[in-house]
């Protein structure tokens, strides 16, 4: 039985099992199969009842299977037995060391996600963005438009930018409500992303701070950003170093790329 405080929605639908098995590379019938090789290992967040625990570890490479429901963690130990590559972890992964689950190994991560953490989840991520090779979510579909969505959309904000800074992340397909047990009220989709993202060609300094601008950037979303930023620098230093973007002085958040809004910050740290 679900846990409704947990989120919990098992994928119990074989086709799209295997739809989302293929999308990953851990397929047999996958044209983009993962190799089986000990230099790179499969996290997976919330296993569930291992519905997609069996498709990754049938690929030979090393899987440590997250579940922080302990009745469902003790019952996925019999996949640790029929699959020797299998570790179960009976954790939150909000508090899990991936680096210590690496080994020194690259990570692959797979993911259901609780649509009502995933935020969180996504920041815990990308504290080990340097490890990671890629991530493959399945989330609310809102979320999804909201991880891809490009500047000028209306689902363009501040998750967004964290996202693309960090990974490439592109919607790899739609899941219904049918295909889950109990079926979600929403819509869902597969996320798959490659790291790094924009990261790779944008000097920002610290991460975290580039990040903090940017949520006060996007505080109040309808505000430009000369209003947004009036705690960090005077209206004429943003308006200047919007001006010099070759930016409108009244430009929003959401109208500006990941680059754009790091050169922001570095114009406005200079003044």
């Amino acid at each position: 039985m679900a846990r409704q405080r947990l989120g919990q929605h098992f994928l119990t639908d074989a086709g799209w099992r295997e739809k989302i098995a293929r999308a990953v590379g851990v397929s047999p019938h996958s044209a983009l199969r993962s190799p089986a090789q000990e230099s790179f290992c499969w996290i997976e967040v919330g296993a569930g009842h291992g519905e997609m625990t069996r498709h990754l570890a049938s690929t030979g490479a090393p899987v440590y299977a997250i579940e922080l429901d302990s009745r469902l963690a003790e019952r996925l130990q019999a996949l640790s037995r029929e699959f020797p590559n299998v570790t179960i972890i009976p954790a939150d992964v909000l508090a899990a060391d991936l680096s210590s689950l690496a080994a020194g190994r690259r990570l692959r991560l797979y993911g259901n996600l609780p649509y009502y953490i995933t935020s969180p989840i996504l920041h815990r991520f990308f504290e080990f963005a340097s490890l990671i090779d890629e991530i493959h979510i399945v989330i609310q579909l809102e979320v999804a438009f909201r991880l891809a969505a490009r500047p000028g959309t209306r689902d363009y904000g501040y998750l967004s930018v964290l996202t693309q800074y960090f990974a490439s992340p592109r919607i790899a397909l739609k899941i219904p409500p049918g295909a889950f047990r109990p079926p979600p009220k929403v819509a869902s989709a597969l996320v798959s992303m490659k790291l790094p993202g924009e990261s790779a060609h944008l000097d920002v300094g610290n991460p975290r701070d580039f990040l903090e601008f940017t949520k006060l950037c996007f505080s109040q979303k309808r505000k430009t950003l000369v209003n947004n930023l009036r705690s960090l620098a005077a209206p004429g230093a943003v308006r200047a170093a919007l001006s010099a973007l070759k930016l409108k002085p009244a430009a929003r958040a959401e109208e500006l790329s990941v680059a754009q809004l790091a050169a922001l910050r570095h114009s406005l740290l200079k003044m």
